[in-house]
């Protein structure tokens, strides 16, 4: 018990009720979707069989286990579908039914090649809020390239911005352009 007599145990956050279905990989969708579960909605991490999300094989490790994917996994679930399979569409389309927020990070297109563009995903939930993450962009000259927060940073000249003069540029520590897009990408996904 709190001293404002909140039982922390069993307290819910604003977010309860929330279900949310996380396909993304890397940073940017992981760190939207540990976000709302944090505030207590109730997250499903969707990976690819056999691999899982790569993020899994980013260093430091602590046992065996990749420190990245512990912060972006946190407080969430956790299952394997082959999306390019009849079986994983179908499975994922039953999953959107009771989900009210979809998170997607693949190349513009992926999703529309397996039947699980909008239109679709529309089509068996229209209450579904969906937050597609891509390196440039869902239209544009780029938006076919494979993109990441660290090519953006170092496109748009950040990183020529660091460091020290006479050094070369430095990156940040962190992917802080995936990190920023996956804060606003809960705000949006929560209004």
């Amino acid at each position: 018990m709190s001293d404002w007599g909140i039982d922390l145990t069993t307290a819910q956050g604003p977010l309860a009720g929330l279900k949310v279905l996380d396909l993304s990989i890397i940073v940017a969708g992981g760190t939207a979707s540990s976000l709302m579960a944090d505030f207590g909605a109730e997250v499903v991490k969707v990976e690819r069989p056999g691999t899982g999300d790569p993020l899994r094989n980013w260093g430091p490790f602590a046992n065996g286990v990749s420190l990245w994917w512990k912060v972006h996994s946190r407080n969430k679930k956790s299952i394997t579908l082959n999306l390019g399979s009849p079986e994983g569409q179908d499975l994922l389309k039953k999953l959107a039914v009771e989900a009210d927020v979809l998170i997607e990070g693949f190349r513009p297109g992926a999703m529309e090649k397996w039947g699980l563009g909008p239109d679709s995903l529309l089509d068996v939930n229209p209450k579904l809020v969906i937050l597609r993450y891509s390196g440039f962009g869902q239209t544009g000259p780029y938006k076919d390239r494979p993109g990441f927060g660290t090519i953006a940073e170092c496109m748009s000249g950040y990183i020529g911005m660091t460091g020290f003069p006479d050094t070369a540029p430095n990156l940040p520590p962190i992917p802080l352009a995936d990190e920023i897009a996956g804060v606003f990408g809960a705000m949006a996904g929560m209004m």
